[in-house]
């Protein structure tokens, strides 16, 4: 909101001569001729935004692309971690198997406490992946962390566990690795972002 004012001499017939315009303008300052005085009782009222945001182009296609996944999805009745470790699709363990069967999830939604292709978190993606192995883990980074042996970096292979502070996934090789990242995201294959 701006306002311009217009001084008030310039509506007023004055007299030209320098001086007496300097004069005429000091004495309206001086007079606060341009200054409004608001009674306190006066209402103000606050503007709104009608509910109304700004949303890119790329906000809304992935928006698209998660509401088609979930509707997809929604309906999951497909094995669950206790049916996989019944029975589980892959026998032989394998770390190669187990990265390939890591990937075919990319693109699955990152939801708190899911374990289902329905929506993972990360340990329970993780979790998800080795029952098909007939390999049993908590649905915990820490407890995960714990079952594991440390090995150097270098030594990692693909479908190796990566844990870092609170997060893990599985390792895909070259500093890669698939995770389910945070809330608005999906399973991806990523570059692993902390040395620890």
């Amino acid at each position: 909101f701006a306002t311009v004012a217009l001084p008030a001499y310039a509506i007023q017939s004055v007299d030209t001569t320098a001086a007496d315009a300097s004069a005429a303008l000091q004495q309206l300052k001086a007079s606060d001729a341009q200054r409004l005085t608001v009674a306190a009782a006066a209402e103000s009222t606050t503007g709104a935004r009608d509910g109304y945001t700004a949303t890119s182009a790329e906000d809304l296609a992935a928006e698209q692309a998660r509401a088609a996944y979930a509707a997809a999805y929604a309906a999951y009745s497909g094995p669950s971690i206790d049916d996989l470790l019944a029975n589980p699709p892959y026998p032989n363990f394998d770390l190669s198997a187990v990265a390939a069967v890591a990937q075919q999830y990319q693109g699955v939604p990152y939801v708190f406490g899911g374990n289902t292709p329905a929506g993972f978190d990360c340990s329970g993606f993780v979790s998800f992946v080795y029952a098909q192995f007939g390999i049993a883990m908590p649905h915990s980074v820490s407890g995960i962390a714990a079952m594991g042996t440390p090995i150097a970096v270098e030594a990692a292979l693909p479908g190796d566990i990566v844990t870092l502070p609170g997060h893990n996934g599985i390792y895909l090789g070259n500093g890669m690795f698939i995770d389910a990242p945070d809330y608005g995201d999906v399973v991806r294959i990523r570059p692993i972002y902390d040395s620890n």
